[in-house]
């Protein structure tokens, strides 16, 4: 799918930025740690993005489980965002680069809007922490499956052994 394959490519675009931060070697230098934490950080994040679209992308998954995968790619989206400010800050110099990333992750956006948009909302249970409900479904309404989801407690089984003690 497109949005798949534009996370790909921020991902083979963030591997090859972060070779550019430089690693000196100097366990102590506390802005060559943030830097490589940013590097390390862009990386998980743009690793994380793809294999969530994967995830989410499975035939039989619910609303909710789309949704939630949603949530975090667009959480990782913000992350690189964020570290390619810190980068920034830190004096990493090749500030175009960053700026190729930023601009990808916009395109990655709208091609994620479009995305979420496809979610089949009809195909879902109640989130009953209510995150990740359908449009006009709430976290109260109704579910017949809250009814057959309900195993059976121990409370239960000792309703029925004092039913069979009281026969006796």
């Amino acid at each position: 799918i497109p949005l798949f394959l534009k996370a790909e490519e921020i991902y083979i675009l963030v591997c090859k930025v972060s070779l550019l931060v430089e690693e000196n070697g100097d366990k102590n230098n506390l802005i060559n740690n943030i830097l490589n934490d940013y590097k390390n950080s862009l990386k998980k994040s743009a690793f994380t993005m793809a294999g969530k679209i994967v995830n989410a992308h499975k035939e039989d998954m619910l609303y909710h489980g789309r949704m939630q995968n949603a949530a975090i790619i667009r959480s990782e989206a913000h992350y690189i965002l964020m570290n390619i400010s810190g980068l920034k800050m830190c004096g990493f110099k090749e500030h175009d680069y960053l700026e190729l990333i930023r601009d990808e992750i916009e395109a990655f956006r709208i091609l994620f809007v479009e995305w979420v948009k496809s979610f089949n909302v009809s195909n879902y249970v109640i989130d009953r922490w209510g995150l990740f409900n359908p449009p006009g479904i709430n976290l109260d309404d109704f579910d017949i499956n809250d009814v057959f989801d309900d195993d059976f407690d121990d409370d239960s089984d000792d309703d029925i052994d004092d039913d069979i003690d009281d026969e006796d």
